[in-house]
């Protein structure tokens, strides 16, 4: 029988693989976590990445198992899905990862200058109406800025084109050097390790016919980033479980 929201959202209270301290907690109670998550939580000097957006924590776990020499740790504010891969880490005793239930907006706060080695957003929600919450914007890498190594590199994977576009132009406008640019992952004669990591959401798109980008680049620190002035098609499509994609709220 599967468990409720309540039941997992109990059994996350008291996972020792799970942290939680969303939005609504960040001004009334300090984290003690800062600057410390490699000697207080994994006790070890490995480098730590993050999955921002983490879902179900399938693309987390995965990572985690095939790099025991980093520390993983699956940022979401839905804790009912992320109790999903936190359980499966527990039952098969994967030590070198973590879930963070919190809001994305306020990962600077969770985190020291250079604590984090690398980020990957996986199939984050487009945000075509409103650039502010786009995960790859110039507020978002301001953001990642403060916590990341200098020259960290982070990864995108998506299915969404307007995503995938607006990221390129992101990163050419600010001169973000990009390490590999692919339009179509599973077209390549040879599928990179990492990226045939396949999403529960990820095979449903994969079946409905659409392509699964991705795009890798290193983030400098810089004083701040700015938009791309530029027009970028819609995507036309409805996701699973997502409201249609259209609209795009024009930046004042």
């Amino acid at each position: 029988m599967a468990k409720g929201k309540l039941q997992k959202f109990a059994d996350m209270a008291q996972y020792p693989n799970v942290v939680e301290h969303p939005y609504s907690v960040a001004d009334s109670v300090g984290f003690a976590l800062v600057g410390n998550w490699n000697r207080d939580f994994f006790k070890n000097d490995n480098p730590i990445v993050l999955e921002l957006g983490c879902g179900r924590g399938e693309y987390t776990v995965a990572l985690a198992r095939r790099f025991p020499d980093k520390n993983f740790i699956g940022v979401d504010i839905k804790g009912a899905r992320m109790w999903t891969g936190a359980t499966e880490a527990l039952q098969e005793s994967i030590g070198n990862v973590a879930f963070l239930r919190t809001n994305i907006e306020i990962i600077d706060r969770l985190f020291a200058s250079g604590e984090v080695s690398e980020i990957w957003l996986t199939f984050p929600d487009p945000q075509m109406k409103k650039f502010t919450k786009r995960l790859t914007s110039s507020l978002f890498l301001q953001r990642y800025g403060k916590i990341l190594a200098d020259g960290a590199v982070i990864h995108l994977k998506t299915d969404s084109n307007f995503m995938f576009t607006y990221t390129k132009y992101i990163t050419e406008v600010n001169g973000l050097q990009v390490m590999d640019c692919i339009d179509d992952v599973y077209a390549q004669e040879q599928v990179n390790d990492i990226l045939s990591i396949r999403t529960y959401y990820e095979s449903q798109w994969l079946e409905r016919g659409l392509t699964i980008k991705y795009i890798s680049f290193r983030l400098s620190r810089k004083d701040a980033f700015v938009e791309p002035d530029i027009e970028i098609e819609l995507d036309e499509y409805r996701s699973y479980n997502r409201s249609k994609r259209s609209g795009l709220e024009k930046r004042k």
